[in-house]
């Protein structure tokens, strides 16, 4: 197995385990220590890891992981997210998608749904849904994320201000222990807390690496959200404070896509 296959699949181990280590990675892909040693130092190089004795960890949780490399993380997964999602969606709804790659799954899904009106920031959403002859786009302008296709800002905001959405579908970037949902661009969380305010019904749509995450800036929590879509069980005490919260949470299984 290459770099290029072996590296996605370290960060996903590290993001999961919390830790890597260069001899369980030796074990797992069949390569030499030397070859593990030589492909954390490159990751850690990039940022995307930090070396300590015998492995690797996360780095601190300031910076968001690389959305392309997002976009090839967990693609399973997200499918079967997005598939669950989209069918508690009903024909004739407005919604709003915002940025992220499982919310774009979320739109692809949504092709063969009818007179919908979807509202969002994200402009691959709205390049996703283009095809969707049944659906009205509307664009909320802002400033141009360039990493991702995002708007964010002011003028996102007071466009977001001016509608009533039946259903926002929003994702997060890391999810705490207590049921908090996480971002590292304090912009994008004031557009999401303004989404989740103009919206009758909130889903999230979020997969399992999110869980053992961590970043800096708080968007609300799994109180405030009708419907939780993921692909793995919670763990036990934030499973006990949905159910107190009336969350619903929606295991979605990925062999099934």
């Amino acid at each position: 197995m290459s770099q290029t296959f072996r590296h996605p699949e370290i960060l996903e181990t590290a993001r999961r385990d919390g830790k890597v280590t260069v001899e369980g990675l030796a074990e797992r892909f069949g390569v030499t220590l030397q070859t593990i040693r030589r492909d954390l130092t490159e990751l850690a190089e990039a940022g995307k890891l930090e070396r300590v004795h015998g492995g690797a960890i996360l780095p601190s949780g300031t910076i968001n992981i690389q959305y392309e490399e997002r976009r090839s993380l967990n693609h399973a997964p997200k499918t079967a997210i997005a598939r669950a999602c989209a069918a508690r969606i009903p024909e004739g709804s407005s919604l709003f998608l915002n940025i992220g790659t499982t919310t774009e799954a979320v739109a692809r899904e949504l092709l063969h749904h009818r007179d919908l009106l979807v509202v969002t920031n994200n402009m691959n959403v709205a390049d996703i849904l283009a095809a969707n002859r049944d659906c009205q786009i509307i664009l909320t302008g802002g400033s141009l994320r360039r990493s991702d296709g995002g708007l964010i800002g002011n003028l996102t905001t007071d466009t977001i201000r001016q509608f009533k959405f039946d259903i926002a579908v929003v994702g997060c970037s890391a999810m705490d222990a207590q049921g908090d949902l996480l971002d590292f661009d304090i912009q994008e969380v004031g557009v999401s807390q303004t989404i989740i305010a103009h919206a009758r019904k909130t889903f999230l749509v979020s997969d399992h690496s999110k869980f053992d995450r961590i970043a800096p800036a708080r968007i609300t929590s799994l109180q405030d959200i009708d419907c939780f879509f993921t692909d793995r069980a919670l763990p036990a005490g934030l499973a006990a404070r949905c159910r107190a919260w009336r969350t619903t949470v929606e295991v979605a299984d990925p062999a099934e896509t």
